[in-house]
């Protein structure tokens, strides 16, 4: 009989899903790789699936199908294309955890597929919180369904809250690096590069999450997940800057105590936590000296000059489709950064105008938030297009 847990890796071939393996080829016994999808890098997910070899291998992008099928021909590997192969994969009965490892509003829809198939969810995917956090934890409630997450700051929550869920959340602390221009006036914010921007002190992470942490606009969207995660109120949310990022986050509880998760920078840990929870195992990973750090050091976040975070908070007031318009707006606006059309600064004034822009639709249902979606990356080109005839 086999124990192993069938695991989905959706997104194998970014940065969370590329560390996923890794932890898969540590502990052969522990995990049966079943499912592995890509958007457009077919030449890494056919490597991928010539090494581990899974049941199933999706490549979203249509027009690479046919590449992915023949080089794969010769395995026993099923190929499947398209948006909704995404979608109807993560139902087989194989699968008992699915890592949603996806970059951006994307992995919405396959991670709502998850729940309804009674998946265990592997949460890596921030942003489908960001987008429809009231509809995914309502779904996941009423089918039952556990949501582990992996973003480092909300794993060190979770770790936090072990044995403490019938104890009441203060506050908590979400650390942040400060991205490369922590420090920096918005003077020095309008001459950065997009190979400066690329540039994070600490975390290897995909070009969109590393523009994201240089802006702030990742720690907004982490505060809205945390929200959801958590189910606490934009108010019992903290930001602290913590450049060293060796304290993952805190939780202070009604009696004023506080818990601190610790470690070093390295993804695999939270990925790897979130699926063997609740056992830890053993790890070969270095382990964190307190003799390298002697200093630890926190500061205030600078929400005037990185306007994102303060965006954040603002959409979590607003409610409804707010944060799913700014998560639009962001997209689009980074998308453009990394394609060089707009300046650094000019994200914060696309994602501020896109959040004043686009209505705001307060009880919505899965058809609203893709309309929001839509209607916000149109006002969002629409606006970069503007800028670019000035």
């Amino acid at each position: 009989m086999n124990n192993k847990k069938g695991i989905a890796i959706l997104g194998s071939t970014g940065s969370i899903g590329t560390q996923a393996l890794e932890v898969i080829n540590e502990y052969p016994e522990l995990f049966d790789l079943q499912v592995i999808t890509a958007n457009k890098n077919a030449d890494l997910l056919i490597a991928q699936a010539i090494q581990f070899q899974p049941n199933t291998v999706v490549i979203a992008d249509e027009t690479l199908y046919e590449k992915v099928m023949l080089a794969l021909e010769e395995h026993d590997i099923h190929v499947y294309t398209g948006s909704q192969a995404l979608e109807q994969v993560v139902a087989s009965n194989d699968v008992h955890t699915v890592l949603t490892a996806m970059v951006g509003y994307a992995g919405l829809k396959p991670t709502l597929a998850a729940i309804y198939a009674k998946k265990t969810i592997a949460l890596a995917n921030k942003e489908t919180l960001v987008v429809a956090g009231e509809l995914i934890t309502k779904e996941a409630q009423k089918y039952g369904v556990n949501i582990y997450p992996v973003d480092s700051e909300h794993s060190a929550i979770f770790q936090c809250l072990v044995g403490e869920f019938e104890n009441k959340i203060e506050k908590i602390y979400l650390t942040a690096s400060g991205g490369p221009f922590r420090g920096y006036s918005k003077e020095q914010l309008s001459k950065v590069t997009k190979a400066q921007a690329l540039k994070h002190p600490n975390w290897e992470m995909g070009a969109k999450i590393t523009i994201d942490s240089a802006s702030l606009m990742n720690k907004g969207l982490e505060v809205i997940e945390a929200k959801w995660l958590f189910n606490l109120t934009p108010d019992q949310i903290d930001v602290i800057v913590h450049p060293q990022s060796i304290v993952h986050s805190l939780v202070q509880f009604e009696d004023g105590s506080m818990k601190a998760q610790m470690g070093l920078p390295d993804m695999k840990l939270p990925i790897q936590y979130a699926f063997t929870y609740p056992k830890r195992i053993k790890t070969s990973f270095p382990r964190f000296n307190f003799l390298d750090y002697p200093n630890l050091t926190f500061e205030k976040a600078d929400v005037k000059t990185f306007k994102n975070l303060a965006l954040a908070y603002q959409a979590m007031e607003m409610g409804g489709t707010a944060a799913c318009a700014l998560n639009a707006g962001n997209e689009v606006a980074v998308d453009a950064f990394l394609k060089e059309e707009i300046s650094f600064l000019q994200i914060f004034d696309i994602n501020e105008e896109t959040l004043k822009g686009v209505p705001v639709i307060l009880q919505p249902d899965l058809e609203a938030y893709i309309e929001t979606d839509k209607k916000a990356r149109q006002f969002a080109l629409n606006f970069i297009a503007q800028l670019n005839q000035q």
